[in-house]
């Protein structure tokens, strides 16, 4: 009951802070994040997105029905994909691996593929962080490595006890939309999964890579008629917002939606 109250008083905010505004063009964006709440490690993605523009309204879609969400998410104007459990390893061919998984969250998963769809659809900004870069793979037909240590046999922790303080290397490919928001062809990173993209979906190009080869981020190959898209498979909003590979992620993102808002007017 607490989880529904919290989209309602979300609704509520929002019209209060719309009916205060004396500029009666302005229109904050509405963000439907994939799961926001209760968890701290969830209401970061809110306050992350809120530090970029704190006008931005988010709403949970996971503690809803397939219909509800697509129904609230009709009046959104992006989606964020945010971290989480593994996805079912079914939804890329490798269902007899799924002991090697933590457990699947099967509504997590139905709800996430039909608001990509969606997404997709109306032709509304994506960002993936985390899980959401792994789903956004799989979604369009990539596959996972199950169990990085393992599968891959990489010297770098992509997964530590204390996940806050779990840092590694990247490189930026140059030309890509990260190497523009970046200016800058290495970084460091907060990492904390222990799967990532094995086969890379072919609208999709890598645009970073841990030195162990794996992919770090994506975005289309074509971008012709296609909405805003970007994933990274790690996590900004845990990041000092100062930094590049933080808050110029979600600032470029919430500026795509509004160009995008504009568009569609």
């Amino acid at each position: 009951m607490k989880k529904i109250y919290l989209v309602t008083l979300v609704f509520i905010l929002s019209v209060i802070f719309i009916g205060c505004n004396s500029n009666k063009e302005f229109k904050p964006v509405k963000i439907a994040i994939s799961k926001a709440v209760p968890e701290k490690s969830y209401i970061n993605y809110i306050n992350w997105l809120i530090a970029a523009d704190s006008t931005v309204i988010c709403l949970d879609m996971y503690h809803l029905k397939i219909d509800s969400a697509l129904s609230l998410f009709a009046e959104c104007d992006g989606l964020l994909l945010t971290g989480g459990t593994d996805i079912y390893p079914g939804k890329y061919g490798k269902e007899n691996d799924t002991s090697r998984c933590w457990k699947p969250d099967f509504k997590r998963d139905s709800i996430e593929m039909a608001l990509i769809k969606a997404a997709l659809n109306q032709h509304k900004p994506i960002l993936g962080i985390c899980r959401g870069l792994q789903l956004l793979n799989v979604y369009l037909g990539g596959s996972l490595y199950i169990d990085l240590p393992v599968d891959l046999d990489t010297i770098v922790k992509h997964q530590c006890k204390n996940t806050y303080e779990c840092y590694h290397g990247l490189n930026i490919v140059e030309k890509s939309l990260l190497f523009e928001l970046t200016g800058g062809v290495e970084g460091e990173v907060n990492s904390n999964h222990h799967q990532g993209i094995e086969q890379l979906a072919d609208q999709l190009v890598g645009i970073a890579y841990t030195k162990d080869g794996l992919i770090e981020s994506i975005q289309w190959k074509n971008i012709n008629n296609k909405p805003f898209l970007l994933g990274v498979q790690w996590h900004p909003e845990r990041m000092d917002f100062n930094n590049p590979l933080s808050g110029e992620i979600a600032k470029r993102y919430l500026n795509e939606v509004r160009l995008n808002l504009n568009v569609s007017r």
